[in-house]
């Protein structure tokens, strides 16, 4: 641990921490643009995101720039997957349910969703959408309503409005006003974060 840690850094750390949540977290599944990528983590550490998953498969994980990121590579934990079911598996042993993004006939609206329920949100490469071999895992699929003539929203962007949807239902909830991980769990965090 470093020694010049001052008494501010360690209130602030130990304050974010216990706010983050534990049971929400994004799938990015096969984003190639690394801007989009860094984006995406800036917007899990401002709503209190722990962690993501990236499924990669068809593309190589993108390098993450520091500069992009504005360090939120160093705050939200990263877990890479090649395989769908094993990831799928992790994140059903965890207690969350899986939530596709995209617009089928079967797709309901992101404010019908219960987003302070354990959820994990697969967001996929604008072209492609989210890659077949992860549907078979999903719970159901979540769209944003669009009022104009374009059919989605960048990627990133997607994933703000997603997160900022959970934040706003969490909040009503008090989920941010209790940790939802244990004392050791934030402990062992809370070292962590002051060695980086």
């Amino acid at each position: 641990m470093r020694t010049c840690i001052t008494d501010r850094r360690r209130d602030r750390i130990r304050g974010v921490l216990a706010r983050r949540q534990k049971d929400l977290t994004l799938v990015i599944d096969n984003v190639w643009d690394p801007h989009n990528v860094s984006a995406i983590l800036r917007s899990c550490d401002a709503f209190g995101l722990a962690a993501v998953h990236l499924h990669y498969t068809g593309e190589a994980f993108p390098e993450i720039g520091r500069k992009s990121s504005a360090s939120a590579r160093k705050w939200v934990s990263r877990h890479l997957h090649e395989d769908a079911a094993s990831m799928a598996a992790e994140l059903k042993g965890q207690g969350m349910r899986i939530l596709a993004t995209g617009f089928t006939e079967h797709a309901r609206p992101l404010t019908e969703w219960d987003l302070s329920a354990p959820t994990a949100v697969v967001l996929s490469n604008e072209h492609d959408g989210v890659k077949q071999e992860l549907l078979p895992y999903c719970d159901g699929m979540i769209y944003i309503p669009m009022m104009g003539m374009v059919q989605s929203l960048n990627v990133s962007v997607a994933a703000a409005i997603i997160l900022y949807e959970a934040w706003r239902q969490r909040s009503a909830k008090g989920l941010y006003d209790r940790p939802s991980f244990s004392e050791e769990e934030l402990e062992g965090l809370y070292r962590d974060w002051c060695s980086r």
